[in-house]
């Protein structure tokens, strides 16, 4: 019997906005505890990683992230598995780039690049 919350996440059972593909891997990285639902957000690793291109590993993507160098919302997340939710912004600091978390037209995650002003307000 299981005690606890669950840990692990199967790739085939993970949300299908994320987009992920069966074949390159057997797990999926689990959001943490936080502001959105399972259902309803992404993995900051995912966003990194899988859709922004900024590393290629699991280590980069650790790497990057305890470097305090990404911002969600104007605080820096240092957890690789904070989950990403809707209209949330990714702030790069080292690049200067800004992003936020929208839903395209058929309800999968779609990161949108802003404007520096743009990201002061939610």
């Amino acid at each position: 019997m299981a005690r606890g919350p669950k840990k692990h996440l199967k790739r085939l059972n993970a949300p299908k906005k994320w987009m992920l593909d069966k074949l390159s891997g057997k797990f999926a990285p689990r959001p943490s505890a936080g502001p959105h639902k399972l259902r309803e957000s992404m993995p900051l690793i995912v966003v990194l990683r899988n859709k922004l291109k900024y590393s290629l590993t699991y280590n980069e993507t650790k790497k990057v992230t305890m470097s305090r160098a990404i911002k969600v919302d104007g605080k820096v997340r240092t957890d690789m598995c904070f989950p990403i939710g809707f209209q949330d912004v990714i702030t790069i600091d080292k690049t200067g780039e800004h992003f936020r978390m929208l839903f395209d037209v058929k309800g999968r995650f779609l990161i949108h690049r802003i404007k520096k002003d743009e990201a002061a307000y939610k």
